[in-house]
């Protein structure tokens, strides 16, 4: 991760590395026939989520919408709690609502995955009160692991380029959450009566 989020950095897509770039038998993603419609919210995969969930006060309350193809759009506000320079975003907080952004992009294939790698440019500073619009495809798919790329914009989907990112998730199974989550919010999260908010419950994480 190179982060030069208190400088302007020269404009590009992220560098990557091997990891990241697709081997040449990957194929084109799929959207799942049961995928939420494009224009529609996906809302928080996890209450608790801190990019997403709307039970974190201080968490980014991202709000992701499904597009057309494997691509989701999504916006945050910066607040103060989330600076690391006085007045400005800190990196660390602009990484995840790149992460967060991404890993949306699995329910559009109706997979669970994890983040296995995540490259990050900051091109420039985001200040406080922003509202950073983040935009994320998935590129190609082989086997289990999935490659997408992110954009995050300042003001709008025209505003000037901000952040980057290319990722790679590996697809996994339900066992991943439930073999290394704490027991207490893993049997809150299967109580829950509704099944897709208990499926979507385990839908990300690192």
């Amino acid at each position: 991760m190179r982060n030069a989020n208190s400088r302007e950095a020269t404009p590009g897509p992220p560098a990557g590395s091997s990891a990241l770039t697709p081997p040449a038998d990957a194929t084109a993603p799929v959207r799942h026939s049961d995928a939420p419609a494009p224009g529609e919210l996906l809302g928080a995969h996890y209450g608790h989520c801190f990019g997403c969930g709307g039970e974190q006060p201080h968490g980014l309350h991202l709000a992701a919408r499904a597009e057309e193809g494997v691509r989701v759009t999504a916006e945050f506000t910066v607040k103060a709690a989330h600076q690391g320079a006085p007045g400005l975003a800190h990196g660390g907080v602009l990484a995840t609502a790149l992460d967060e952004t991404l890993g949306s992009l699995n329910w559009l294939l109706r997979v669970i995955a994890v983040t296995g790698r995540l490259e990050t440019d900051f091109v420039r500073p985001v200040p406080v009160d922003t509202v950073l619009h983040l935009d994320a495809e998935v590129t190609a798919v082989s086997g289990r692991k999935i490659y997408s790329t992110a954009t995050g914009r300042i003001g709008g989907p025209d505003g000037p380029v901000a952040v980057r990112a290319a990722a790679l998730f590996i697809e996994v199974k339900v066992d991943h959450f439930l073999e290394n989550g704490r027991p207490a919010e893993i049997q809150a999260a299967m109580a829950d009566p509704d099944q897709v908010r208990r499926a979507r419950a385990f839908e990300v994480n690192p």
